[in-house]
């Protein structure tokens, strides 16, 4: 399997698993919450920032798709390490808010080193030959 295949593989898979994320946010957001990581969540009009991580994560995936689809590799793979903040953030959030390390490492920090990995993989990707 060539690296190009690999990474647009990666990428593809990130894309679409933000997109279900941020999807699940918006249908059922209390018990997509709770696997979060952190101890409590927004009750009744307070779960409107369910939704908004919702649409920030489907805006992340559409990103991605959007500059995967295009053929913008580079610039694929500068805004994933861009948004390797986000997971990143998520992961200082949890931990700094009484909720599980394990999570925080083992849902965000892990996703961030998927993203990182990805875009760096990208950035090394020599253009296509004709």
């Amino acid at each position: 399997m060539k690296l190009r295949h690999f990474t647009t593989a990666l990428a593809a898979l990130g894309a679409v698993f933000i997109i279900y994320v941020g999807l699940s946010y918006l249908i059922a957001p209390q018990a997509t919450a709770a696997g979060f990581g952190v101890p409590t969540w927004p009750q009744h009009e307070g779960t409107a920032f369910l939704a908004v991580k919702g649409v920030r994560d489907i805006a992340s995936g559409l990103v991605i798709l959007a500059l995967l689809l295009t053929g913008h590799r580079k610039a694929l793979g500068w805004a994933m390490a861009a948004i390797a903040f986000v997971p990143m953030g998520d992961a200082v959030i949890v931990v700094t808010s009484g909720g599980s390390v394990a999570t925080a490492l083992g849902v965000h920090a892990s996703t961030a080193a998927a993203v990182v990995l990805t875009a760096v993989l990208l950035l090394r990707e020599r253009p296509a030959t004709a």
